[in-house]
């Protein structure tokens, strides 16, 4: 575990979501014409709905910029995308500045060893549970679920307990 006191989830403002091994299951799908295909859960789709719809923000932070990736967003009402981003943290600052929301009260959930730095960043990270065992110990909490498997709503759904239990 992360020797770091996470910050409680009742205080999370933004949820930040890495997408492959997150939201989708972390395979590349490629069609005939190279056009990269996606797999989404609907019930972290709904979890993400629910959250957005309680007032906490959501935004999804990719290194790869895929076009499914935008439908899925856009049909979600995601309104914070970051594709083909390098720096997460950089990508995490600037939108905590422009939503004037203290990174600590950012929650994330990844999946890889790529995301560490956004995982010291926030102050409550999320590992899915098929996370590679670096990122899986840096977590402050872990998901049954695989990424792509509905990680997500374990995540949202926690947030909104949390939420609920501190009204």
């Amino acid at each position: 575990m992360n020797p770091r006191k996470p910050t409680a989830l009742d205080r999370i403002k933004l949820l930040v979501l890495d997408i492959d091994g997150v939201l989708t299951d972390g395979r590349l799908y490629f069609g005939a014409r190279g056009e990269t295909l996606k797999v989404f859960h609907a019930r972290d789709g709904h979890g993400i709905k629910l959250l957005m719809g309680s007032g906490v923000g959501v935004a999804a932070i990719s290194g790869r910029r895929v076009a499914a990736v935008t439908a899925r967003m856009r049909e979600l009402k995601v309104r914070h995308v970051v594709q083909g981003c390098s720096d997460k943290v950089a990508a995490l600052q600037s939108l905590c500045r422009r939503l004037e929301i203290p990174p600590l009260h950012c929650a994330c959930l990844v999946d890889d060893t790529v995301d560490l730095p956004l995982m010291s960043a926030v102050g409550f990270a999320g590992a899915v549970a098929d996370a590679h065992p670096v990122a899986l110990s840096a977590a402050h909490w872990v998901s049954g679920a695989n990424g792509g498997r509905g990680a997500v709503r374990e995540l949202c759904d926690a947030i909104l307990r949390a939420r609920a239990r501190h009204r």
